[in-house]
């Protein structure tokens, strides 16, 4: 039986080679450019892999990846990224993926890595700074607690969306909630973390990989 995958990635170049590279072996059965649909299709379909990177917009890999953990907790994840710094990789593990692999690692790599998953095993690039990394158990923090912020899961998606320039009125309607909650949130977020700008909020989203440069 042929493995079904869904691949997330905003740059669509990639995206498109992504899925080239895919076809052959499995069964791809959507891609998407942000996270929010990353889940919605993973919700969907329940394939067997999710392919992602972390810095998307709408919202981050690390959500994602919270997500697909508590609605689908079949789907093995499988990180596709950018980001090598080792605070990176236990993060992705910890929030529920069983692979990380560089974008600049080749083509097999990748394909091994699926395979390994698949499998019931995890795999991380030898490039990747992730010595020492617990795959055995669960995670049982948050994303953000590994991301040196006592953000919560909310807060984190509505300080992504106003550092992605979303006015409030968008980010309500994007998070089904009010824009008076909106602006809670945000101030908030801006007073845990000690900003008081949405200048410094999206400086602050950048330096912790919450949105992509």
């Amino acid at each position: 039986m042929v493995a079904r995958i869904v691949l997330a990635d905003d740059h669509h170049i990639l995206l498109e080679g992504l899925a080239q590279l895919l076809r052959p072996h499995y069964e791809l059965v959507a891609t998407v450019s942000d996270g929010r649909a990353l889940v919605a299709e993973v919700v969907a379909h329940k394939p067997e892999v999710a392919l992602l990177d972390l810095a998307m917009p709408l919202m981050d890999g690390m959500e994602a990846l919270r997500h697909i953990r508590e609605l689908s907790p079949y789907t093995k994840a499988v990180v596709l990224t950018q980001q090598r710094g080792r605070t990176y990789v236990q993060a992705a593990f910890r929030a529920g993926a069983q692979a990380y692999v560089l974008k600049e690692a080749a083509a097999a790599e990748l394909l091994r890595a699926l395979t390994e998953v698949l499998n019931g095993r995890t795999y991380i690039t030898p490039k990747a700074a992730a010595d020492e990394i617990p795959f055995s158990k669960p995670a049982r923090k948050q994303p953000q607690e590994w991301m040196n912020s006592d953000l919560t899961p909310r807060q984190r998606e509505v300080l992504q969306l106003v550092a992605e320039g979303k006015a409030a009125k968008e980010i309500a309607y994007l998070l089904n909630i009010s824009v008076r909650t909106v602006e809670f949130h945000k101030a908030s977020i801006m007073g845990e973390l000690g900003l008081r700008s949405t200048a410094a909020l999206t400086r602050y989203a950048l330096e912790n990989g919450i949105i992509g440069d």
